[in-house]
């Protein structure tokens, strides 16, 4: 089972910038699947991010669409989420998961491994 560990989460104001890591704790196989997702107070889980094991294809939220940046380093077995221009709608305790899949999909059911979660906080 892989284990997989969130940072970078913080207090930024509106407009600014974050980058959470997630690390894993042994290298993933060429067909895991890597996804952001995250889940505020009160709602569900929901999509943000996610990413193919060579990197060659991503998708995106369309909230998060042009904002947001989902990359991998393999040979570090770390996953990136770089967010820019953050809103206060961005609040939310963020999630890295992954699944032992080649297909990207955005529904949570289907990511078997998860981390605990890391708060990013959007202030005014």
């Amino acid at each position: 089972q892989v284990q997989l560990v969130e940072s970078g989460g913080g207090l930024v104001q509106a407009g600014g910038s974050l980058r959470l890591s997630c690390a894993a704790s042994r290298r993933t196989s060429s067909r895991d699947v890597m996804g952001w997702f995250r889940q505020a107070p009160g709602k569900e889980r929901e999509f943000v991010a996610a990413i193919s094991w060579s990197g060659g294809t991503t998708y995106y939220a369309d909230s998060v669409k042009g904002r947001f940046t989902i990359s991998r380093d393999n040979a570090k077995n770390t996953v990136y989420l770089q967010m820019n221009s953050l809103k206060l709608e961005d609040t939310a305790v963020y999630y890295c998961a992954g699944r032992g899949q080649l297909i990207i999909t955005t529904s949570p059911r289907l990511y078997d491994f998860w981390g605990q979660g890391t708060q990013v906080t959007v202030a005014s």
